[in-house]
């Protein structure tokens, strides 16, 4: 039975090896997210789950099985998956398929153009059907994107998470949220009621120390 009285901190936004841009080796990330006092960690690679799983494995308390799902439409993150989800099905489909699962649903970086923000019309089509908005993420170049995020999950009244979409150890736990305790779906929807939201943007420099780690790392896994 989990402990609703303990608030924990949560990344609820990382990438691995899994993801074809991430450096982030499943050890050393596990190892990183302990020290920098993450309690659950959500791994969300690109289109992929296996590192997610094998992470599991490893850690079974810290880590939540997610990915980050390209559909025609814009990216969702979904969590407490046991199947893949494939690229570029439609948002709707997408969604039908999670919901099967029994998953969570949060749509990242919305308005993000540069990364695959979403069409006013077809996110407030989807909104009825997600469970959370990640109103600050740490690899947004410009704070605006984050304030219209917030903004727009103000006014809609929809539940509200941060993730520093760490693509290398550099960025991980730079926005985190504080919450109560959860360890599944409904725990979640009811913990982010209560959730504190804290996170900075990768400064530019730490971009290019985060560029320069990813292609390192790559370089390292292939030999």
């Amino acid at each position: 039975m989990n402990d609703n009285s303990r608030t924990i901190k949560a990344e609820f936004h990382c990438h691995t090896v899994c993801s074809p841009d991430s450096s982030n080796q499943l050890e050393p990330l596990l190892r990183t997210a302990r020290e920098r006092g993450l309690s659950r960690l959500a791994i969300t690679d690109h289109n992929r789950i296996g590192c997610a799983l094998k992470a599991k494995q490893m850690d079974p308390e810290l880590i939540v099985v997610g990915e980050e799902i390209l559909t025609t439409g814009g990216e969702l993150l979904a969590y407490y998956l046991t199947e893949e989800i494939p690229a570029r099905l439609s948002p709707m489909e997408t969604i039908e398929r999670l919901k099967k699962q029994g998953a969570f649903i949060a749509v990242p970086h919305p308005f993000d153009i540069r990364r695959h923000g979403w069409k006013m019309e077809v996110l407030l089509e989807i909104l009825p059907y997600v469970d959370a908005f990640e109103v600050f993420n740490a690899r947004c170049l410009r704070s605006g994107l984050n304030d219209r995020a917030l903004a727009f999950a103000q006014e809609q009244g929809l539940r509200m998470q941060a993730g520093s979409d760490a693509h290398s150890l550099v960025e991980l736990g730079l926005a985190t949220v504080e919450l109560p305790a959860f360890d599944n779906p409904d725990e979640l929807r009811a913990a982010l009621e209560d959730g504190r939201i804290s996170g900075r943007l990768l400064s530019p420099w730490d971009h290019l120390k985060a560029s320069a780690s990813i292609a390192f790392g790559k370089v390292i896994s292939r030999k």
